[in-house]
């Protein structure tokens, strides 16, 4: 047997071995339920993510809502998109921008609850199977909403929904009640290097 035929022996053996292992693995998961996902980080790519996963969902004929904290001043693409498919997925920026441009914080607060009672609207109602709530981690961090509250409904939400929450310095409270939480690390960006917000890329 020729060297390269010895080596697809020994692959195709530790390929068989790793077959096995995962099969025995995934006999073991059998439980379904509604995740609570986060996704964090000082990197690029947390509300990317989340609506990567709305779009899975949709793709399933599953129910998605969408309320953006913050978000809200500007066109994005994304809205472009699932504003095509209202029967799959509602999108909701009620934002009014970034701390630093408002100035507000009063305001600030009050725009923050009324998002938050239609994520909790959303959450209550049986026909969403996935509900994101973006950006609400800069809302925890700057005490618009207590974090209290958002880890309660979270944790109370019917069993069989997901929902996402997006933003950088998600709460140690979120963290630890979270199913599944991605950190998000920025090696290169490219507005250290003076370059704009792309369309089709950041918004």
């Amino acid at each position: 047997m020729s060297d390269t035929d010895q080596r697809a022996a020994r692959h195709n053996e530790k390929m068989r071995r790793v077959q096995a292992a995962r099969r025995t693995m995934m006999a073991g998961k059998t439980v379904e339920k509604g995740l609570l996902i986060v996704h964090t980080g000082a990197g690029k790519g947390k509300s990317t993510a989340a609506f990567g996963m709305a779009v899975r969902a949709m793709g399933h004929g599953m129910k998605v809502g969408v309320v953006q904290f913050v978000k809200g001043a500007m066109t994005t693409g994304e809205k472009a998109i699932f504003d095509a498919f209202p029967e799959l997925i509602e999108f909701r920026p009620m934002g009014e921008g970034f701390t630093w441009d408002t100035q507000d914080r009063g305001r600030d607060i009050a725009v923050a609850r009324t998002a938050w009672e239609e994520v909790q609207r959303m959450l209550a109602d049986p026909d969403y199977a996935m509900v994101i709530a973006d950006e609400l981690n800069i809302v925890l961090r700057y005490d618009y909403l207590p974090v209290a509250e958002v880890v309660a409904a979270a944790t109370a939400r019917p069993a069989m929904t997901h929902l996402v929450i997006t933003g950088r310095n998600a709460p140690d409270a979120l963290i630890a009640a979270a199913d599944l939480v991605t950190e998000m690390t920025q090696v290169k960006h490219p507005f250290r290097d003076g370059v704009k917000a792309q369309a089709g890329v950041e918004f």
